[in-house]
């Protein structure tokens, strides 16, 4: 069974800056693709961001250029760098492994952005 242990969030300012961490449990992790998704409250689940085994990586509309995904597949670990916060980024965020046809999820994150 794959685990998934977030880390990173928190409260932070409009505009500041937080680095969320994922780690694996399964050396599968270099194989898989990763993602972060985010739930507001009152709002669904979406996708923020993803990246392959490859390296390619793909954002939400609404975060481009202010979030990078990354990872390091030597710690099992995905990364979600989060610059320029707002208001509306405040979520719960998730990190995914996908082994097909099965999708992880971590227990979440909370990100609170507020002054």
């Amino acid at each position: 069974q794959v685990q998934l242990v977030e880390s990173g969030g928190g409260l932070v300012q409009p505009g500041g800056s937080l680095r969320l961490s994922c780690a694996a449990s399964e050396s599968i992790f270099s194989i898989s693709r990763m993602g972060w998704y985010r739930q507001a409250p009152g709002k669904q689940r979406e996708m923020v961001a993803a990246i392959t085994s490859g390296g390619s990586t793909n954002y939400a509309d609404s975060v481009k250029g202010r979030f990078t995904i990354s990872r390091d597949n030597a710690k099992n670990t995905v990364y979600l760098q989060m610059n320029s916060l707002k208001p509306e980024d405040t979520a719960v965020y998730y990190c995914t492994l996908d082994q097909l046809p099965t999708r992880y999820w971590g227990q979440g994150t909370q990100v609170i952005v507020s002054s």
